[in-house]
């Protein structure tokens, strides 16, 4: 296995640990990704059975540069940054835990030690480092196998493994999603039986895994397996309401769980973007609540995308999601998903479109890929059908804002304008006339210019008794 160890900084670290006199590994995450020819990790996990500080101070020391070290004594770590590598030493350790944290209970040990308490098998790959034995591979728990085979399987007793650190229940689905493994039958079944463990773990580490999930290849993969494990019950009960059809006088819904999932699918193909995909995750996230049978009709979801939005912000806080411009743009997706569907149609007015693209404005593209992503019927004609009404809506949007460049358009009389015309201070009358010079824009009853909408300013403030200052 030395074919793997050929960066520089390895002969480094062997050099240093044999004066130390340490036994070191490379071990975990880099061995793993290496043996499956991924991108060649830039994190670097160095473990040996003694001081893992003493080691990075000496490694620090003899690389060139000389980067400083960062010590976590807690923790009994060190982390030394070279170049565009991340190298974190550690000592060998074993641990124990409580049964409301997962923070262990440190204390040195083996190797053996180390390798059991972690997560899987396939992290628990270890390269030595050490001259007489470089490029050694120890694998106790068939890690290597499992690699090959596809399978996530925990080392001890997943009961115990998952019950420990609960937060590895969530790197399990994480895992078997972005490498398209399978939870071998004893670790899935060991998830629902821990599924409420997850309730000591906090909602900032649950979120960066589930983002892990959100932005693999085929991210549905991991949310049916968080939703059949009862995992996603835990923490995104939302989501889990989605789930299951009814059926009222022989009219059945879809069942809005799957739909998102394939939305989500669809969207994934097209970009990489976290909160595009977070947007079609809650989409639809209010039509459990917005739900009726309408007799003559079927099912109806009337203002699921209003109520959606209204959600948005509760969601991202309760989850620890940022609550800045990325929540409001999720939220403006939210509401704006069903508008481009509506502009379709044969027969849309120019009003309409100029309102979409001053609603979206920046974010229009995002929307339509949204909206195009939406489109999941079985029946290909139908598909074919709305794909090809969006072209027609894309190009109706590029004409419209060609010519009147309305996306991201301010009106072109501001407040301020109007106060000094006619000496008021901020006020609603100010605000009622810059709103109807802007509607009249919207409406293409004067052009997007100046001198029009100027006019239409005298006109409306003569109409309320104003008069020039």
């Amino acid at each position: 296995m030395k074919e793997h160890l050929q960066h520089k900084v390895f002969k480094c670290i062997s050099e240093c640990a044999d004066e130390l006199g340490l036994e070191t590994y490379v071990i975990g995450g880099y061995v793993r990704d290496v043996i499956l020819k991924r991108k060649e990790p830039k994190d670097i996990d160095v473990v040996c059975v003694g001081s893992g500080i003493e080691l990075a101070k000496k490694v620090a020391q003899k690389l060139h540069g000389k980067p400083q070290v960062q010590i976590f004594k807690n923790f009994g770590t060190a982390m030394v940054q070279h170049k565009d590598l991340e190298l974190e030493f550690v000592g060998a350790r074993k641990e124990s835990y409580r049964k409301d944290s997962r923070k262990p209970t440190v204390e040195n040990g083996t190797l053996e030690d180390d390798q059991n308490r972690r997560d899987f098998t396939i992290n628990t790959l270890a390269l030595c480092l050490n001259k007489e034995r470089f490029g050694e591979l120890l694998d106790p728990f068939g890690g290597v196998n499992d690699l090959e085979n596809g399978i996530i399987r925990t080392p001890l007793d997943p009961d115990i493994t998952y019950s420990d650190d609960p937060l590895r229940m969530m790197r399990a689905v994480r895992f078997s999603t972005q490498l398209d493994f399978t939870i071998e039958k004893e670790s899935l079944d060991a998830l629902e039986r821990n599924a409420k463990r997850l309730e000591i773990i906090s909602q900032e580490r649950i979120i960066d895994e589930l983002n892990k999930i959100i932005l693999s290849k085929t991210p549905s993969k991991g949310f049916k397996i968080l939703f059949n494990t009862k995992l996603l019950h835990q923490f995104f009960p939302e989501f889990v309401a989605l789930h299951g059809v009814e059926v009222v006088k022989g009219k059945k819904h879809k069942d809005n769980f799957y739909h998102t999932l394939e939305v989500l699918e669809n969207l994934s193909k097209n970009t990489d973007d976290l909160w595009l995909r977070w947007a079609a995750l809650l989409h639809d996230i209010a039509k459990p609540d917005t739900k009726r049978f309408e007799n003559g009709h079927g099912w109806t979801f009337h203002g699921h995308e209003f109520l959606g939005s209204k959600m948005v912000p509760k969601i991202f806080k309760r989850l620890k999601l940022p609550l800045n411009d990325k929540m409001k743009y999720v939220q403006k997706l939210v509401l704006l998903h069903l508008r481009p569907i509506v502009l379709s149609k044969d027969v849309v007015s120019d009003s309409a479109i100029r309102r979409l693209l001053f609603d979206a404005g920046d974010d229009l593209d995002d929307l339509m890929l949204l909206c195009e992503a939406d489109i999941t019927s079985k029946n290909e004609e139908k598909v074919k059908r709305f794909l090809n009404n969006f072209k027609i809506v894309r190009q109706k949007l590029k004409d419209i804002e060609d010519r009147d460049h309305i996306r991201n358009w301010q009106p072109p009389i501001s407040g301020e304008l109007i106060m000094d015309t006619y000496n008021l201070k901020p006020c609603k009358i100010v605000g009622n006339i810059k709103n109807q010079i802007r509607e009249a824009i919207l409406d293409g009853i004067i052009p997007n210019d100046y001198e029009q909408a100027y006019n239409f300013m005298l006109e409306k403030a003569k109409e309320l008794g104003l008069e020039k200052h």
